[in-house]
């Protein structure tokens, strides 16, 4: 498919007045995106776990207008409060999904959101926020236009989600999407994510991801600054070569079960990334001492008991520590005995892999 295939002709009995409410999840890369072209289209191929408990929830009222407006018109509430601050992002967003969703001026719309997790978490939020904002405008869509297939409503909003934040395309179905085009995957697409379509055992359904909170505060460097400082880098093409050969190594690791080797991907990608930000000019580092501690001692820790416990990184200071359900309880123990002094507060969340989003009635 391509952008032309996602564009809408304006609507006639446009309905007065409606609200709607979407549930996304927030989801964590194993082959990271990093570098990314014009109309956030990624310099390579990533693949990711979709999440289940860290997800944003989503209320869009819309009252249609009188007469016609050159302008936006949304108010913003955050958790129960408003929040100007959030407002130019979301200006944003509509500027760039205007001509796809042509009823937007048509309306004033009330956007309702929350976390399920705290704002202040470190954990970015911009997948999920994105991702059920998206579902709500899409619900709105296939409102005006009720033949619309179950499939396409999924990939337009994917499609969207995406030119709001680029990982958030990936944060609209589970268990385990591909967003980038790639050789081996004939239907995949720099526009949209997609399920992964080749065989995953077991072991995999049901991982589970402990966020260890190391960093709560904003970051120095913002991801989309980071991502343009990829268009210079001196690594970038090997870097992009890489990402399409830990996908093709991720083939084989799925369809057998490979812990041992998704452990070296998943640690050498997240690694990685860390490391193309160290090496970009201006050049910065997003990790704490207390990230490279946590990561010695899950080495310790698998090296002396073979649990297979692994660890990746977003663009920031948090870990996310990945492990099989077989072993939950281990972990656990591990986290409350080892590693939870290296976490601000103590604090850590459990989360595992998830479905994908929902509407909520």
């Amino acid at each position: 498919m391509t952008e032309k295939d996602f564009l809408s002709k304006s609507y006639n009995d446009l309905p007065s007045e409606g609200k709607v409410t979407w549930k996304a999840p927030s989801n964590i890369a194993l082959v990271k995106y990093w570098g990314k072209k014009a109309n956030q289209i990624p310099a390579n191929p990533s693949i990711s776990f979709t999440l289940d408990a860290c997800a944003t929830t989503t209320s869009v009222s819309y009252t249609k207008k009188e007469g016609d407006s050159p302008q936006f018109s949304f108010d913003l509430i955050f958790e129960g409060k408003p929040k100007e601050d959030f407002k130019p992002k979301i200006q944003t967003f509509f500027e760039r999904i205007e001509k796809y969703l042509p009823f937007l001026k048509s309306y004033h719309f009330i956007i309702e959101t929350s976390n399920s997790f705290p704002h202040s978490s470190g954990i970015a939020s911009s997948a999920s926020g994105m991702a059920a904002l998206s579902l709500c405008l899409m619900d709105i869509e296939k409102k005006l236009n009720g033949s619309m297939s179950e499939d396409f409503f999924k990939k337009k909003a994917s499609f969207l989600a995406r030119l709001g934040s680029g990982s958030a395309g990936r944060s609209i179905e589970g268990d385990l999407i591909q967003w980038g085009k790639y050789a081996a995957i004939e239907e995949s697409s720099d526009l949209y994510g997609v399920r992964y379509p080749f065989k995953i055992a077991t072991v995999f359904k049901n991982f589970h991801d402990t966020i260890l909170l190391v960093h709560k505060g904003q970051k120095q460097v913002s991801s989309s600054v980071g991502h343009n400082l990829m268009h210079d880098h001196p690594y970038a093409e090997r870097r992009f070569a890489q990402a399409h050969e830990n996908l093709d190594k991720l083939k084989t690791i799925f369809e057998n079960g490979d812990l041992d080797n998704f452990i070296r991907i998943v640690e050498s990608e997240a690694l990685t990334l860390h490391a193309m930000m160290m090496t970009s000019m201006p050049y910065f580092i997003l990790m704490k001492p207390d990230t490279l501690e946590i990561i010695n001692k899950i080495w310790s820790y698998r090296a002396s008991t073979k649990v297979p416990l692994c660890f990746t990184l977003d663009a920031g200071a948090n870990v996310h520590l990945l492990y099989p359900e077989s072993v939950k309880e281990k972990v656990i123990q591990f986290i409350q005995d080892e590693l939870v002094v290296h976490c601000e507060k103590g604090h850590y969340i459990c989360d595992r892999i998830g479905d994908g989003a929902r509407k909520l009635r």
